[in-house]
């Protein structure tokens, strides 16, 4: 799912589907009626061709690989989900947190605070000393995937469903009260420890750098292994742009945040979050209606759920093509004023991957976010206001015709 022609071929459309229709279409099917899942009896589960229990349930059995030269050890679990549930609400959470093979029974990953599970873990759990059932979804659907991905606030499991269009079929764990995917290839069951703490990392991540130190970090104590027979593991090698952890979560998180504009009545005319940027960056494309709008935009961005997850946000008017890199560069590099158009947003939540993080930031999950303002202000007289020089906005509508009615008989291509 590295590439938009992928992700049109997972969301079952033409794989030579522009990014604006891929997106167009997800919003669609994530703003219908949520699609409960059904649950589905072992027998007819894939998933449970095969049951590991007790010492029969050994990590060692599963090819978890040396991702990168320098990791701190085999990570089992980089293209994947954790299925968690909250002990009150009982509401589910699907998530992707990377974990690592420690031993035969134990595994060790981050689990963030301000993450869902990681609200469930260490805003319930941890203050109980009560350990937190969990399962670990490996190779699921391309579109659980997404939903596991997509910071959303539709539980997961009715998001999958909207995503596919029909249900999706769940069966129960056998050693906890949770519920994963009957179609997934490998599920690892257990619970997770609020009182013990294992070394782990560092690890190559979506930043295309190894940031993290090696600390103590959360504990997986595995109780069940089951698998289909002859089971394959996705496994995702991240690195310098793009891969399919930059380009599914930038997809997912861009256009979540696009229906929290909208749904403010933000007169926006697209959101694209770059792939290239790791999910850092996101451009708003938006009709300059009223002054303060791309502050505006920026303070709910940064707010929300959506917020620890990038730092920049571009907003441009709506002659820009937010999906043109050419386009956005030339706007950030000539309508932003270098003060007047940047706004700090200082000591901010963020996230220990950022590269850009000192140790201490890391460690305290504080970070920096900056808006760029890349609108004219709107009380420039109009004879004031700098024309863009461009084919389609300094000739006449006649002679542009004429150029591109006869562009091949020039001998160029169309």
């Amino acid at each position: 799912m590295s590439t938009y022609r992928r992700l049109a071929v997972g969301m079952g459309m033409n794989p030579n589907a522009t990014i604006p229709e891929i997106a167009d279409e997800y919003v669609r099917r994530t703003q219908e009626k949520p699609i409960p899942p059904v649950m589905v009896d072992a027998t007819d589960a894939p998933c449970k061709e095969n049951i590991l229990l007790g010492d029969d349930a050994n990590l060692f059995h599963l090819p978890g690989p040396m991702v990168h030269e320098g990791d701190g050890g085999r990570y089992l679990a980089t293209w994947h989900f954790v299925v968690a549930k909250d002990p009150d609400t009982r509401a589910i959470n699907w998530g992707m947190y990377r974990i690592m093979v420690f031993d035969e029974k134990t595994m060790v990953g981050p689990v963030l605070p301000f993450s869902d599970m990681g609200k469930m873990f260490h805003g319930k759990h941890v203050p109980r000393n009560e350990p937190m059932p969990f399962a670990v979804v490996l190779a699921a659907d391309p579109l659980s995937s997404i939903a596991s991905c997509a910071p959303s606030q539709i539980p997961e499991d009715q998001l999958a469903g909207m995503l596919h269009g029909e249900p999706v079929e769940l069966v129960k764990c056998e050693t906890c009260d949770l519920e994963v995917p009957a179609h997934a290839e490998i599920i690892i069951e257990g619970e997770i420890h609020p009182s013990v703490s294992i070394l782990e990392a560092p690890f190559g991540e979506y930043t295309g750098y190894r940031t993290s130190p090696r600390d103590p970090r959360t504990v997986y104590r595995i109780k069940a292994i089951t698998h289909r027979n002859n089971p394959m593991i996705m496994v995702s090698n991240p690195g310098i742009p793009t891969d399919e952890n930059q380009l599914l979560r930038s997809f997912s998180l861009g256009l979540e945040m696009r229906k929290l504009l909208e749904s403010q009545g933000i007169p926006i005319t697209g959101v694209y979050m770059m792939p290239e940027s790791t999910h850092h960056m996101v451009v708003v494309g938006v009709k300059h209606a009223y002054s303060g709008i791309a502050s505006q935009i920026a303070n709910l961005a940064f707010g929300s759920k959506l917020g620890p997850w990038f730092h920049m946000i571009v907003v441009v008017d709506d002659k820009t093509d937010i999906y043109n890199k050419d386009e956005v560069i030339h706007a950030l590099s000539t309508k932003c004023h270098p003060i007047r158009g940047i706004r700090k947003y200082e000591n901010d939540i963020g996230t220990p991957l950022n590269p850009y993080a000192s140790p201490e930031e890391r460690k305290m999950g504080v970070g920096a976010k900056v808006l760029f303002d890349c609108l004219f202000p709107l009380d420039w007289p109009t004879s004031d206001l700098p024309l863009k020089v461009a084919f389609s906005t300094n000739y006449p509508k006649d002679i542009q015709e004429k150029v591109l009615s006869n562009w091949e008989n020039y001998g160029y291509k169309n």
